[in-house]
């Protein structure tokens, strides 16, 4: 894939306007059942299951200790579908790096959180990642010696399609958004 489609902004799916991002059992789409997760600040126990499964909804800390919990979150979600190994393995690495990316550049305060939004279909997963900075991703090419700023080319190239939106209204920040197809195995 080349970082030129990758760069396809069609709007992400979003929680209703009125939802509150911060708590731990924010409402649901209509139509839709969405596991919501709280993951606790200090706390280091798993996440507590309020709605039945269908997509997951998780409001973690904005701490790099947090992304190992984030990681098993996705696998817990998606594992179940009987995915391919390698959408699995993409679509936990992308959320990584989306994650990663929240907390370094969008968490700039003490006590921020990153919402992170897994959706799957018959044929698409789709995952959100949500963090209150307004200023917006951009590639950059790094160089060799560079130990960072390689986040977004991996995301375009392990994902189908991969965007950016604003975040919901009346709140601040953005949405930077993947998609993986599901392709039918023979």
């Amino acid at each position: 894939m080349t970082a030129s489609r990758a760069h396809h902004h069609r709007p992400s799916p979003s929680l209703p306007h009125d939802a509150d991002l911060d708590a731990p059992t924010a409402g649901t789409r209509i139509g839709e059942s969405v596991r919501t997760v709280a993951v606790a600040p200090a706390a280091p126990g798993r996440p507590a299951v309020v709605n039945p499964p269908r997509g997951l909804r998780a409001v973690v800390a904005a701490q790099p200790s947090r992304a190992s919990g984030v990681r098993r979150m996705v696998v817990e979600e998606l594992s179940g579908r009987q995915l391919p190994a390698d959408l699995l393995d993409n679509a936990v690495l992308a959320t990584d790096e989306l994650f990663a990316n929240a907390v370094r550049h969008g968490s700039p305060h003490r006590g921020d959180t990153v919402t992170v939004m897994v959706e799957c279909s018959d044929h698409e997963v789709r995952v959100t990642v949500a963090d209150r900075s307004t200023d917006l991703p951009y590639h950059r090419t790094a160089g060799i010696s560079d130990e960072s700023g390689r986040g977004l080319a991996i995301v375009a190239a392990l994902t189908d399609d991969w965007g950016i939106a604003p975040a919901e209204p009346g709140e601040t920040g953005k949405r930077v958004w993947f998609s993986l197809h599901i392709r039918q195995v023979p």
